[in-house]
């Protein structure tokens, strides 16, 4: 896997919208693939909760004949957690404070998250 490709897609969403603190990208099962998180973010704790509540999203979805779940926010005091399927083996969680615009995120995620698929998907044809 190009895990510089990986890196300069994470760091290019966070540069493309002000209020990302924090992303992560990792298995569905929740295994950790890369992160840019801060210090006082445990990464692997952050994919597992991630990939867990991305899955009963997708089954809540699934149960109530939603279609494919795209994408699933929890809002608190201060920012919020978005996170993304990347395809269906994979997900992206992003982190960000108060000020960040959602609605950009979502608008500025999905050619990234087609891009990190790609990458993702390159490592399982190679077979590495």
């Amino acid at each position: 896997m190009d895990h510089k490709a990986l890196a300069r897609e994470m760091r290019g969403l966070r540069e493309q919208v002000s209020g990302i603190t924090d992303t992560a990208v990792a298995a569905a099962d929740g295994l950790l693939i890369a992160a840019d998180t801060a210090d006082a973010i445990d990464p692997e704790g952050l994919a597992a909760l991630a990939a867990a509540g991305l899955g009963l999203a997708r089954r809540t979805a699934a149960a109530t004949a939603r279609g494919a779940l795209h994408r699933t926010v929890a809002y608190g005091s201060h920012g919020c957690a978005a996170f993304y399927a990347v395809g269906d083996s994979a997900l992206m969680v992003v982190l960000g404070d108060e000020g960040m615009d959602v609605e950009r995120l979502h608008t500025a995620t999905q050619p990234a998250l087609r891009r990190i698929d790609r990458i993702l998907t390159q490592k399982a044809a190679e077979g590495v």
